[in-house]
């Protein structure tokens, strides 16, 4: 780690020195500005160059971090509870969260690299300034700052329009769900709109207005990616898997497996272990 000021706001030199575990409620931003870096998330593997800015919102979902020898970048970790806190006037938040799950990286033109640069490059700055009586309030304006000029960024450079605050509040709730785990126990679209208080049709219709995918796709984004992450673990066998997401026989979770990815769990597990 570099220097922190609080949990809040944390610049690293390297994401190999990134305690994923530790910082699972993190945000993580990484603006290239030499060399090159990889890394799979959700199974897709990204190529990043110079005047890339990535945006991990949930860090977990990343794995396989490759630098090359001359990579440099400004990295940032930046605590959801604390962006929370800031309550951006905007309801672009969760229309942005989803497209970032389906694709982390943005490709900066020569004046939005050289923009967030500046706004990451202040931000380290002022962390210093610990004499400052007003320094947690003045770097979480200049944060602030930041992120609208990234919400401007990722407008201009998708055809995402923006939402109801009423659809906004229930697409952060069912994602929420989603990230707390819910569906290792539940994958049913009917509980998920049961817990909202609306109807299957509604929340799929939601989803697919601002994601481009229906609910079901989100609900087996998350599964599929716990699945995934659990065959790489040689050591416990098809069964243990199974058990863990409650599925209700081996046979059921390969034919779940099969119908989502093309290939058996055992097929998928040798080729990535091979």
């Amino acid at each position: 780690m570099e220097k922190t000021a609080w949990d809040g706001i944390i610049f690293i030199d390297s994401v190999k020195e990134y305690d994923t575990a530790q910082y699972s409620e993190h945000v993580l931003h990484i603006l290239c500005t030499e060399g090159s870096m990889s890394f799979i998330f959700q199974n897709v593997r990204y190529n990043i160059l110079s005047g890339d800015y990535v945006i991990l919102t949930n860090v977990s979902l990343a794995s396989a971090f490759s630098e090359s020898p001359d990579f440099r970048a400004v990295m940032m970790s930046l605590s959801a509870p604390f962006i929370t806190s800031m309550a951006i006037r905007s309801n672009y938040g969760i229309i942005g969260h989803l497209s970032l799950l389906q694709n982390p990286v943005m490709k900066l033109s020569a004046r939005d690299f050289q923009r967030c640069r500046e706004d990451m490059e202040r931000i380290r700055e002022r962390l210093d300034d610990e004499g400052h009586l007003f320094r947690e309030e003045m770097l979480g304006y200049l944060l602030m700052a930041h992120i609208l000029d990234l919400y401007d960024i990722h407008v201009r450079g998708t055809a995402l329009q923006p939402v109801p605050e009423r659809t906004r509040y229930l697409l952060q709730q069912f994602i929420e769900l989603l990230y707390h785990g819910e569906y290792i126990r539940n994958r049913d679209l009917s509980y998920y709109a049961s817990r909202l208080y609306i109807t299957p049709h509604y929340l799929s219709e939601i989803c697919k207005k601002v994601s481009g995918k229906p609910a079901t796709y989100w609900i087996d984004n998350f599964t599929l990616l716990e699945i995934t992450r659990l065959l790489r673990q040689k050591e416990l066998s098809l069964m243990e898997i199974a058990d863990r997401l409650n599925f209700s026989s081996l046979s059921y979770f390969s034919r779940y497996v099969q119908k989502r990815i093309g290939v058996s769990p055992s097929e998928y597990r040798n080729r990535t272990t091979t």
